[in-house]
C-alpha cells in the first residue's frame, strides 16, 4: 500500500536514526523512522554504556537509547517496526519498500542500517553476551581492571583494541591462527603490541569454547598443528575479527566500497541526490554510539539544507511559466557580481523573462546538478528545461537577445 509523503524516510533505529529523526523534526521536517526491531540497534542490547557523553557510570544502553526514543518521538518523529527490503531511490521521490509490504516515500533518505560484529559462532558465544563476551573494548575495558581476558583477531584493529585492554586487564592472551611472529596487522603495531609485557601469544591456534557458570569463567583452545584442545581460565573475551554492513539491499542503489560499507562525503551524502547515509554501515575510523549519533545529526541537517535548495529552486525556476535566466555567481568571484549587475540592470523591465541569482558556494547541489564548473555562468530555463546555456565569455545584452528572440 502507499504510505503518506515524508520529508524524510530514514532507515534504522539505531543512534544514528534516532539523531536524525530528532534533527529532522526539530526542523519542522515530517521524519519516520523505519526499524526491524526494537529502536536503539545494537546499542539497546548494551548493558553498561559508561562512556557517552553526559550520562558517566552506570548509565545503560537500552536507559540512553530509551532517552533518544523518546526525545525522537517528542519531537514528531514517527517510528514503525518494519523491515526494509527494497528501496528505489531514483529522481525526486524515493521509495523505501518493506517486508509488510508497505511503500513510504520521502522526498530524502537517510540510511541507517548499522552494522553487526562479524560472529564466530563459537560455542557459548551468544550464552555469555554480556557476561563476559564482548565485541568493544572500549565501551567494557574497565570492566575488566586487573582480571585476565581473552582476545580473537590479530588484524589492525584486534591488536589495537588488544593495545587499549592492557591499559585495564591484568594479561591479554592473543589467539592467533597464524606460526608464532606472524600477525595480519601493521609492522609497528606489532612490534608495540610484542614488547608490551601484559601481552600473551598462542600461536597457531583457534578459539572453540566459552565455558562458564553465568558468567565466563574458561575458553576452550584448539592447537591446529597438533589437534590438543586445552582450557585456559579467563574473565572475558574480545571478539576483533571485523564488522558486518547490513547493507546487502543497497548493492548497486547507492555506493559501496569493497566491503559492502556505504560511501559519503563529510556532509553524509552518498552518490545518490537527495540520499544519505549515518552510522556504522557507512565508511569511518571509529564505530561507537556517540559518532553515530553525530553522522545522524549530520545527515539530518544536510537534508534539511537539500530539500530547501531542492524547493526554492522548483518554485523559482521549474514551475515559473515565463523563461527564467538563471544566474549562477559567487561572493569572492568578481566577474560573477559584474555579470549579475549587468543582467539586473539590462533585465529591468524586460517582461518575457526572470532572473534568478543562485550562489554557487550556498547551492552546490544545484550547481552540480546543472554541471556548472566555471562562473560567471547563465542557464536560461523555460517549462523545467535548459534551453540555452552562457559559459565563459558573453554579455548580459547576449543573454536578452536570446530570451528576446525566443527559445525553443
Amino acid at each position: 500500500m502507499e504510505q503518506q509523503m515524508w520529508d524524510i524516510v530514514i532507515v534504522g533505529g539505531g543512534p544514528a536514526g534516532m539523531a536524525a529523526g530528532i534533527y529532522a523534526s526539530r526542523s519542522k521536517l515530517s521524519a519516520v523512522i523505519l526499524e526491524k526491531a526494537k529502536p536503539g540497534g545494537q546499542a539497546a542490547t548494551t548493558e553498561e554504556m559508561e562512556n557517552y557523553p553526559g550520562f558517566g557510570r552506570g548509565a545503560t544502553g537500552p536507559g540512553i537509547m530509551e532517552a533518544m526514543r523518546k526525545h525522537a518521538e517528542d519531537f514528531g518523529t514517527t517510528i514503525i517496526k518494519d523491515e526494509v527490503v527494497d528501496v528505489e531511490l531514483d529522481g525526486a521521490v524515493k521509495k523505501v519498500i518493506t517486508k509488510s509490504g508497505a511503500t513510504y516515500q520521502g522526498k530524502a533518505v537517510i540510511l541507517c542500517p548499522g552494522a553487526r560484529p562479524r560472529s564466530l559462532n563459537v560455542k557459548g558465544e551468544k550464552d555469555f553476551i554480556g557476561k563476559g563476551v564482548s565485541w568493544c573494548a572500549t565501551c567494557d575495558a574497565d570492566f575488566f581492571e586487573e582480571l585476565d581476558v581473552v582476545v580473537v583477531g590479530n588484524g589492525d584493529a584486534a591488536i589495537e583494541e588488544a593495545m587499549y585492554l592492557t591499559k585495564f586487564a591484568e594479561s591479554v592472551s592473543v589467539i592467533v591462527i597464524h606460526d608464532e611472529g606472524i600477525l595480519d596487522c601493521n609492522k609497528a603495531s606489532a612490534e608495540k603490541a610484542f614488547a608490551n609485557p601484559k601481552m600473551k601469544w598462542i600461536w597457531n591456534s583457534v578459539l572453540e569454547e566459552i565455558k562458564g557458570d553465568g558468567i565466563v569463567e574458561k575458553v576452550a583452545i584448539k592447537n591446529l598443528k597438533t589437534g590438543e584442545i586445552w582450557d585456559l581460565e579467563t574473565n572475558g573475551v574480545f571478539f576483533f575479527v571485523g564488522t558486518v554492513p547490513q547493507t546487502a539491499f543497497l548493492k548497486d542503489k547507492v555506493e559501496l566500497d569493497g566491503q559492502g560499507y556505504i560511501v559519503t562525503n563529510n556532509k553524509m551524502e552518498t552518490n545518490v541526490p537527495g540520499v544519505y547515509a549515518a552510522g556504522d554501515a557507512i565508511q569511518k575510523y571509529l564505530r561507537q554510539v556517540v559518532t553515530a549519533a553525530a553522522d545522524g545529526a549530520i545527515a539530518a541537517v544536510a537534508a534539511e539544507k537539500y530539500l530547501a535548495e531542492e524547493e526554492a529552486f522548483n518554485a523559482q525556476v521549474l514551475e515559473q511559466e515565463l523563461p527564467v535566466a538563471v544566474a549562477f555567481w559567487a561572493p569572492q568571484n568578481e566577474n560573477s557580481i559584474q555579470m549579475v549587475s549587468a543582467l539586473e540592470q539590462a533585465m529591468t523591465g524586460f517582461e518575457k523573462a526572470k532572473l534568478v541569482k543562485i550562489d554557487v558556494y550556498r547551492n552546490q547541489l544545484t550547481s552540480s546538478r546543472y554541471e556548472v564548473k566555471d562562473i560567471p555562468a547563465v542557464l536560461v530555463f523555460n517549462k523545467g528545461e535548459v534551453k540555452a546555456r552562457f559559459e565563459g565569455s558573453f554579455t548580459a545584452d547576449e543573454v536578452v537577445q536570446k530570451i528576446d528572440g525566443g527559445l525553443a
